[in-house]
């Protein structure tokens, strides 16, 4: 079999992987739990007008994943189209969904590449995109915890440890991503190490060219971080509307729980759960953050929903949060590699 046909078939094979997995996972969770009855049971007494804002608040969300990588891109290529913006969005929402570690960032670097667009430049694009999101989502999750913190403590079981391990989770991770986007040095370092590994054990021929390819990349990697890092208007305008797209994403545990016609629970109290929730599950290495999103959910909504409740409206959350971006999305990106003869998938 030719490399060719082997990559191909590599390629396929792990999308059917992580498509497999994360339906099992959701099947598993239906039935072990008899949510489905659970779920049947409450259908016709749920307020749909509520659920239609929760399904609302999902599809502005994809709208704005693409208005700010839009902002990025056009910063470096005025011709870039907002079609691209959005089909690179949607490439993330799907992988991120589908694949351990959320490793959807890389996917969207191969398919903005494809778009040609250099791949040190897109690199650094998603790179300043995660790494903002990162930022602004411990910035809210501290602020609420400031303002919450009293009824959590009292309402969360271990309310203290899971906060602590998500800031210090995100934190770690927005630490090493600013450290590779400033210091030259270290990634040069690091590249040099895994080629020499690489090459040592015979997996990568010819490491000086490698180096040379790759160094040219990580070296306009480095001037277009820099180049966004000094822009502030640029990033303001961007975290505005992460911030948006954030407290939107937020709004959905509440609009479930009114579809229920449960009254009572301030608003802003629910928007600081889901923040919780989303910091909390965000480093699982499971596709979707499956087992854990459900577990953060049950942990932190708990003193909203009775037992009676509690599993339909985690299954609708996940509906509305994750199973309906993956059925859009997947819909979206295999229509687009359709058109364009070519598809975004990762090496195994």
């Amino acid at each position: 079999m030719s490399e060719n046909k082997k990559s191909s078939l590599g390629k396929k094979l792990f999308t059917v992987i992580t498509f497999a997995l994360t339906a099992g996972i959701l099947i598993y969770f239906l039935f072990s739990t008899n949510g489905i009855a659970e779920l049947g049971a409450t259908m016709k007494t749920l307020k749909i007008r509520w659920l239609l804002l929760a399904l609302l608040c999902t599809v502005i969300g994809w709208f704005i994943e693409g208005i700010v990588l839009h902002i990025f891109c056009r910063h470096f290529d005025h011709a870039w189209s907002y079609h691209n913006s959005f089909t690179i969005g949607m490439v993330g929402v799907l992988y991120n969904a589908i694949t351990p570690f959320s490793t959807g960032e890389p996917i969207q670097v191969i398919a903005m590449r494809d778009m040609d667009m250099d791949t040190g430049m897109a690199t650094s694009i998603i790179a300043v995109k995660s790494l903002t999101y990162q930022i602004i989502t411990v910035f809210y999750a501290l602020v609420m915890m400031v303002m919450k913190l009293h009824y959590f403590q009292q309402n969360v079981s271990n309310f203290s440890f899971l906060t602590v391990i998500g800031l210090l989770a995100n934190g770690a991770s927005i630490a090493i991503v600013m450290l590779f986007m400033v210091s030259e040095k270290l990634t040069d370092k690091i590249l040099r190490a895994v080629l020499h590994v690489l090459s040592k054990y015979k997996m990568c021929k010819h490491p000086d060219e490698r180096y040379e390819r790759i160094h040219a990349h990580l070296q306009i990697f480095h001037d277009a971080s820099k180049i966004m890092g000094n822009t502030w208007k640029l990033n303001l305008t961007a975290a505005a509307f992460i911030t948006l797209q954030i407290t939107l994403s937020s709004f959905i545990p509440y609009f479930i729980y009114r579809s229920f016609n449960l009254r009572g629970a301030h608003i802003s109290t629910m928007i600081a759960a889901q923040v919780f929730v989303s910091m909390v599950s965000a480093f699982v290495p499971l596709p979707g953050s499956s087992g854990a999103a459900e577990l953060s959910f049950s942990a932190f909504f708990g003193p909203y929903f009775s037992q009676k409740t509690m599993i339909p409206a985690i299954i609708l959350w996940r509906i509305i949060t994750c199973y309906i971006n993956i059925a859009f999305s997947g819909i979206y990106v295999y229509i687009s590699n359709l058109k364009k003869g070519a598809a975004p998938t990762p090496e195994p």
